[in-house]
């Protein structure tokens, strides 16, 4: 397992870039929000701790993940410097799950592409609750603040451009 005795909200606060005059979007999927909210809490929580102002940080929430790839198109238009997608797909005993994981995984790959803004994939695509859990703020941490670092370092390079 990749994230076997690892911790995903460790980051060096030393390689981070200068993040004061980006702002950020965050859109956020309803759907399994006992998860999405710790996602969000710790993609919050580390952009605020690497000094982005909480001004310069949008929230907008969509019903279920399949919707985040039209809402994160919505929001690269609302100058910001990066997006991050924040949903959760729990295994089930349809396809269901494999379509939508599909869907959403080549939809922000799609907007990537097609944009200037990036767009950071923080949709968990986990087998059952608990992997969902231990990763928005259990014992392996929280994959919300390592989208966040993702995100600054990518508006960081966009920047650079």
């Amino acid at each position: 397992m990749a994230t076997a005795n690892k911790n995903l909200s460790h980051y060096d606060k030393a390689t981070i870039p200068n993040t004061k005059d980006f702002r950020f979007g965050i859109v956020v999927s309803e759907w399994n929000d006992n998860i999405t909210e710790g996602l969000f809490k710790g993609a919050w929580d580390a952009l605020v701790d690497c000094g982005v102002s909480d001004l310069n940080i949008v929230r907008w929430n969509v019903p279920g993940s399949f919707e985040l790839i039209y809402a994160c198109k919505k929001m690269q238009e609302q100058n910001v410097d990066a997006v991050i997608a924040i949903g959760s797909v729990i295994q089930g005993e349809t396809k269901h799950f494999d379509y939508v994981c599909e869907a959403v995984s080549q939809g922000i790959k799609d907007l990537n592409v097609l944009h200037n803004t990036p767009v950071v994939f923080c949709v968990l695509t986990d087998n059952t609750l608990q992997q969902a859990i231990e990763r928005s703020g259990g014992k392996h941490g929280n994959k919300g603040t390592e989208a966040a670092i993702a995100a600054i370092k990518m508006a960081f390079l966009n920047s650079e451009f």
